[in-house]
């Protein structure tokens, strides 16, 4: 008795249905594919915030990048285009770890301006695998459940006022340490518009999440960056600094450069 015949997979509809996922994944970082994916969003986007999404798109050997704009400039509509951009190539393992007062905020923000589903995760029963749901959940269910988070193989996680991890590299700071730690194989987005207050280690503490090998270990960032230059006494007097010796803001900078009315509406 002759074997069964497999399956005919090159229908019409499936050729098609190859065609669409493919145009859409495009190159990676393509403002093409970018476009399409952002096609359907309710947002007015501003070419700074399409700038900082293709920047954390397009860095494929890292594992994550920082957005740090100052605060009203977007970063929220900047990760919502990157989490729109994976969930359109089907890379839909997503964990998104926030305060807990901005959890309900965060979903509506996704229904309403990307039209994209999301779960708010509590309690150490809550199931942490969505099929086709960004998971929500609080600093602490994330460093409570790290070792369950450390077991998905997440394709993006996006972590919001990210300078509340920023003494990870502190025995004390249990919390940061665990989220951290949960997090290390997955590529990330850091928010924060603060990330850098009073000491430059704070920037080494934000960045070590990121990926550890970039400054090393504390000892060799102090070696290189601190010892022999008074840096975080030159961030405490850039603090005190009169408005008229700060430097110009980014925003204004971009407002330079152009005159069309987007870049007016920076100034």
């Amino acid at each position: 008795m002759a074997p069964n015949p497999r399956p005919n997979l090159t229908t019409p509809f499936h050729s098609k249905y190859r065609a669409a996922a493919l145009t859409l994944r495009g190159p990676s970082g393509a403002i093409e594919s970018l476009t399409r994916s952002i096609a359907n969003s309710r947002v007015d986007l501003n070419p700074h915030q399409v700038d900082a999404a293709l920047f954390a798109i397009r860095s494929p050997l890292t594992k994550g990048v920082l957005l740090a704009d100052e605060v009203g400039l977007g970063k929220t509509v900047e990760a919502g285009i990157v989490i729109t951009q994976r969930w359109a190539e089907r890379r839909r393992k997503i964990l998104l770890i926030l305060p807990a007062t901005l959890r309900k905020q965060w979903q509506q923000e996704l229904t309403d301006k990307f039209s994209l589903p999301s779960v708010i995760l509590e309690g150490r029963s809550s199931d942490l695998r969505q099929p086709d749901r960004i998971a929500i959940c609080s600093y602490h269910f994330a460093a409570a459940r790290a070792d369950d988070i450390k077991q998905i193989p997440w394709d993006l996680v996006v972590v919001d006022e990210a300078h509340r991890l920023r003494n990870v590299w502190k025995t004390s700071s249990k919390i940061a340490q665990a989220i951290a730690d949960g997090n290390s194989h997955a590529p990330k987005v850091l928010m924060t518009a603060t990330p850098l207050q009073n000491s430059l280690t704070e920037l080494y503490g934000l960045v070590s999440i990121l990926d550890p090998r970039v400054f090393g270990d504390i000892a060799s960032f102090r070696d290189q960056f601190l010892n022999g230059n008074n840096n975080d006494a030159a961030i405490s007097a850039s603090k005190n600094a009169s408005p008229e010796s700060a430097p110009a803001p980014c925003a204004n900078r971009f407002s330079n450069t152009s005159n069309s009315p987007s870049a007016s509406r920076w100034r």
